[in-house]
């Protein structure tokens, strides 16, 4: 069975929440509903089986906590993060979200 490829965006604060969410949508996968704390960013994680996580801000232990979880997940940041891939401005969210046309990419029944 396969799935869309589902992305869930994390930000610091609303409006940094929305403005990331139209750099990261796309007609090619869904968005989680979206978090603004690490607490909600992982309840989704688990309600919505994402696979891909894009955290931009503060967020020390989230993406550890995220990659500990689920060692699958693909994590995107605005900033160095162990486990994560690092993009320099919202404009490189979406290219850096897609996934590689190799096989075993994240999308997995």
């Amino acid at each position: 069975m396969c799935r869309a490829l589902k992305v869930l965006c994390v930000a610091a604060d609303r409006s940094a929440l929305a403005e990331l969410k139209r750099a990261a949508v796309s007609a090619e996968w869904e968005l989680a509903p979206g978090a603004t704390t690490e607490e909600d960013a992982i309840r989704q994680l688990h309600d919505e089986r994402p696979h891909v996580l894009v955290v931009f801000g503060s967020f020390p232990t989230l993406v550890e906590r995220a990659l500990e979880a689920y060692p699958a997940l693909r994590v995107i940041s605005d900033r160095a993060i162990r486990g994560a891939v690092m993009v320099g401005s919202l404009e490189q969210v979406r290219a850096a979200v897609k996934p590689s046309n190799r096989p075993g990419g994240p999308v997995r029944a």
